[in-house]
């Protein structure tokens, strides 16, 4: 007489689950959670690289990540974003203030220490940073905009004569400043940065509200100066101050929604008494989940 098989259930449950985790699929043929993002299913096969066993996190704009992101605890690398984000954020303003005619201001050569040091080298090496702990978004974003600032720093400087009188965009006649080619010229360098910004701008749009309106307002402010410059070229010269201030308007929003993601990526629990809210869009991972979530509470209700 055959002897009855017996089944050890546990088992059998473990060995499929780490089957399951060999293939990367669940029982269903479908990513894990952990793959798929609270739901989601990513048709990118690069988004599962970095998923394995971590934890993956909503995007946030304290680290420079507008898709799920590893937890700060994880990793052996402070966070370089906030460190990026200041440094953008106070050229920025500066910047923004001369371009808003502040206190009469209307050289921006105050710029150039700032442009140079603080939002060009050290904003350079926190997108280095943002390199070695794996963010792709934050390195990109990070070291061009610091590269812009450096740039545009030199682009300001006395000693390299790019736009002044005698320079490479002064007319061989008198030596004076050429408007049609020197504000021509800035206007093509600030339309490169308004492409470029528009192409960060669409990875944040599943991201948060906070993260998002930076990169927008950024981008209307490149968008301003630009046309300033080109309605300058045109001899437009009551536009284009009007266009000018505008772009200042737009940067100095820019330049404090950048603190703002830089103090939500600083303060925490353990060094402050509050946390500001970032806003997730409601078709962000985060907005999906909160939407189950109060689905779920309202049926239990």
């Amino acid at each position: 007489m055959a002897e009855p098989v017996h089944h050890n259930n546990a088992l059998e449950k473990d060995m499929s689950a780490q089957s399951a985790a060999s293939t990367g699929l669940n029982g269903a043929g479908q990513h894990p959670a952990a793959y798929r993002g609270g739901g989601f299913d990513y048709s990118n096969p690069m988004a599962h690289i970095h998923s394995g066993n971590e934890t993956r996190l909503p995007a946030f704009g304290g680290e420079f990540q507008p898709g799920l992101w590893r937890s700060v605890e994880a990793r052996k690398f402070a966070n370089p974003a906030p460190l990026g984000l200041s440094a953008f954020a106070l050229t920025t303003f500066v910047l923004s203030a001369v371009n808003l005619n502040a206190r009469g201001l209307s050289a921006p050569n105050i710029a150039v220490p700032l442009a140079l040091g603080y939002g060009g080298i050290v904003q350079l090496l926190a997108g280095m940073w943002e390199m070695a702990v794996g963010n792709t978004f934050g390195a990109t974003a990070l070291s061009s905009y610091g590269g812009f600032w450096i740039a545009y720093g030199i682009l300001l400087t006395p000693h390299w004569n790019i736009l002044g009188a005698g320079g490479p965009y002064a007319t061989d006649a008198v030596k004076a400043i050429d408007p049609k080619m020197g504000e021509s010229a800035v206007g093509i360098f600030l339309t490169g940065w308004f492409i470029f910004t528009t192409i960060l701008l669409l990875c944040t749009l599943r991201s948060t509200v906070m993260f998002f309106l930076l990169f927008f307002t950024l981008d209307l402010a490149f968008l301003m100066l630009a046309c300033g410059a080109y309605a300058n070229d045109n001899n437009a010269m009551e536009a284009s101050h009007k266009l000018n201030q505008a772009g200042g308007g737009f940067g100095m929003i820019a330049a404090f929604l950048a603190w703002y993601n830089a103090f939500a990526g600083i303060a925490d629990s353990s060094n402050s008494f509050f946390l500001i809210p970032v806003f997730h869009f409601p078709w962000s991972e985060k907005g999906r989940e909160n939407r189950v979530a109060n689905k779920t509470e309202r049926q239990t209700a």
